[in-house]
């Protein structure tokens, strides 16, 4: 199945409930892929950096080779934000009166810690690595435990609706703007409220203004429509055979749907062999009573599952050894 997808889709998401092996199972899906001659970049949204422990070495916001074919990096989320924020406050600075740089300065740094900051940010990252891998045949995303993923995907749809407002608002304040610079050639009122700038320069922020708004429109929708596209985008949850897993799984599918994305396969990692004894085989029983229930809400959903590794999954050679079961 894994493989399958590999071959069949531009854009895959790896998700699930923390500890269940996301990591090691979107990794080894993008290198089985780069092997069968594949330009592909991993990408991991995760703030616990596992891709850079999974290959042993530094990987940072940039693309690091990490075998023939197969480039990697990681966004952080704290310095997504960071990068966020510098980006916004330097193009507010540009668009905006030099005497309201104070203000942007004190609403920018409330902002950090604003519900759905670190979100945004990410979202936009997103977009725009998928947006500059063009270069590449396949993009894996390793995200973040199901909470924060599946607000993630929810994002593109209502950023894309809250920027289009935005525009439409700019439109609208165009014919009261001209009434306050009317006012502002016949007393200080308008003066005061504006600024005593040029016109040009005026009319040079409202450009620029614009052009960042149709940019974050477009960027924004374009990540909608990647996610929409079943042909080219496809999210593949990660669980293990385990109660909780099964069941965040099964709230997780129906949030992904809800979002318009594609639930293109599951990925029951980690299970026990068959012809065990005593405690294992005990555990192999409730690890089939666990996934009859999976089986019983999401048994049209492609499922694959992979057998529990006898050692730590750890660089290039284990993943192969790993991804053979593909």
């Amino acid at each position: 199945m894994l493989l399958k997808l590999a071959n069949s889709r531009q854009i895959l998401f790896f998700g699930g409930k923390g500890g269940v092996g996301k990591t090691t199972v979107s990794a080894a899906t993008a290198l089985a892929a780069a092997d069968q001659g594949k330009n592909v970049l991993l990408v991991s949204t995760d703030p616990a950096h596992n891709l850079g422990h999974l290959f042993d070495r530094r990987i940072g916001p940039k693309p690091v080779k990490l075998a023939s074919g197969l480039d990697g990096l990681e966004l952080d989320p704290e310095k997504t934000v960071d990068r966020h924020l510098e980006e916004v406050t330097a193009a507010l600075r540009r668009m905006m009166p030099a005497h309201l740089s104070g203000e942007i300065d004190k609403h920018m740094e409330l902002s950090r810690d604003a519900p759905g900051m670190q979100e945004a940010a990410m979202l936009e990252r997103i977009a725009e690595v998928i947006e500059q891998a063009s270069d590449y045949d396949l993009v894996v995303f390793d995200t973040a435990p199901s909470g924060h993923t599946a607000r993630l995907m929810a994002l593109p749809e209502m950023m894309s609706a809250w920027t289009e407002g935005l525009i439409k608002r700019r439109d609208k304040a165009d014919s009261f703007s001209a009434v306050l610079k009317s006012l502002a050639r016949d007393s200080s009122v308008g003066a005061n409220a504006l600024g005593d700038e040029p016109a040009q320069q005026d009319q040079d922020r409202e450009s620029r203004i614009r052009r960042l708004l149709n940019r974050r429109k477009q960027r924004f929708a374009g990540l909608r429509d990647a996610l929409a596209d079943a042909d080219k985008t496809g999210f593949v949850i990660v669980l293990a055979a385990e109660r909780l897993p099964v069941l965040e799984t099964i709230e997780l599918h129906a949030q992904l749907v809800r979002s318009g994305v594609d639930v293109a396969g599951l990925v029951v990692n980690k299970r026990l062999p068959d012809g065990l004894q005593g405690f294992l085989a005990e555990r192999k029983s409730q690890e089939d009573i666990h996934l009859a229930t999976l089986n019983d809400s999401l048994g049209q959903v492609t499922r694959q599952d992979l057998q529990l590794a006898p050692a730590d999954v750890l660089g290039v050679d284990a993943l192969r050894a790993f991804a053979s079961q593909f």
